[in-house]
């Protein structure tokens, strides 16, 4: 079997290499890198840190409108799904780089697999919903993290195979926890104490491009009552850039900021945390299986099941609510949500099945 998988973001880097390795011990991937993140913190160093193979093809597309950066992409995998032949096209999550593959693939009439498919926030307005509802009415093998994205996706009536595989992030999680909690000299590294700060990350464009949220999101930040570990994604930078936001946050006293961190040391960070504040779907899960809570700067998520069970709290950009959410309690329980670290090998095997 030969497998073109098309990655281009952190989640997908983290994701690919709980099912790269697996998949190339007994077939043939050809790994693209579309170059969405392009900055080497965003990208060059998860391949190293993960054992993640070094992609084949890099294509460079990076920036631009999404309109822009989509057909860039999907006019550059025309190409090398033309010279590769592969059996299936392998995409992972909601990012214009999923969007790109999902459709190159399918205009090819080469079937298609999306991992983590049918997670739903249902708010039409993100690029990524978009991106999600797209590539699962073009894919027909979709590979859910739970039975919360079956039933959407049964609801939908979508026309590919549906198998809940578990999530991919899972198997990467468990592998690196044991590191992560070990250590703490990373966080120290930092002037934190575990357990007594909030580890910070904001990227959405409904957060940052708009110059009043982007300044509630400052506000925010800085009235926390405890000290805020804020990684600032490149994109956020430079709309910080463009006014004193970023002299604002780092005047602040509680508020340090760095640039964006690799998978080890953002483990660590995580799981030392009192809480996480974020927009990132991948960060929301992320901290729940690391037992952290987590306040969400957004309206809605599509990771509802850890909202129901009082993990993760939505706070759009209120500031007195994110500061009740930090003062809450962790829950006594939080059940594996997401399968049992096993994911990546199901997702092999379900390819394996499908071309067969």
């Amino acid at each position: 079997m030969k497998v073109l998988t098309v990655i281009g973001n952190r989640p997908q880097f983290i994701k690919a290499a709980a099912v790269s390795p697996r998949l190339r011990a007994e077939h043939s991937e050809l790994l693209v890198h579309t170059g969405q993140h392009f900055d080497d913190e965003l990208s060059t160093v998860f391949f190293t840190e993960l054992g993640l193979p070094a992609p084949e093809r890099e294509l460079g597309i990076a920036l631009g409108s999404n309109t822009s950066q989509t057909a860039r992409m999907l006019s550059a995998l025309e190409g090398v799904l033309s010279e590769a032949a592969p059996d299936m096209v392998l995409v992972y999550g909601d990012t214009n780089s999923t969007l790109a593959g999902a459709m190159a693939g399918a205009q090819a009439r080469v079937p298609v697999a999306h991992v983590e498919a049918g997670m739903r926030s249902f708010d039409r307005s993100m690029p990524e919903e978009l991106n999600r509802v797209l590539v699962d009415h073009a894919s027909s093998l979709l590979l859910c993290s739970s039975a919360v994205g079956e039933g959407n996706l049964r609801l939908e009536g979508v026309g590919g195979a549906v198998e809940v595989v578990g999530d991919v992030m899972v198997d990467v999680a468990a592998a690196v926890a044991p590191r992560a909690r070990s250590a703490v000299d990373l966080v120290s590294a930092r002037g934190l104490e575990p357990g007594g700060y909030a580890l910070a990350t904001a990227h959405r464009a409904g957060n940052v491009d708009d110059p009043e949220r982007l300044e509630r999101l400052v506000e925010l930040l800085c009235s926390m009552p405890l000290p805020v570990l804020f990684t600032v994604h490149p994109r956020t930078r430079r709309r910080l850039d463009e006014t004193d936001l970023l002299a604002r946050l780092e005047g602040a006293g509680s508020v340090i900021t760095a640039p964006p961190l690799g998978y080890l040391e953002t483990a660590a960070l995580l799981v030392h945390a009192r809480a996480v504040i974020t927009d990132s779907g991948g960060l929301q899960k992320e901290a729940y299986l690391a037992g952290v809570p987590c306040i969400t700067l957004r309206a809605n998520t599509e990771w509802i099941e850890t909202v129901e069970h009082g993990w993760n709290v939505l706070v759009d950009l209120d500031a007195v609510a994110a500061r009740e959410a930090l003062s809450r309690p962790a829950p006594a329980e939080r059940p594996p949500l997401y399968g049992d670290g096993r994911a990546g090998e199901r997702v092999v095997e379900a390819l394996v099945r499908h071309v067969r």
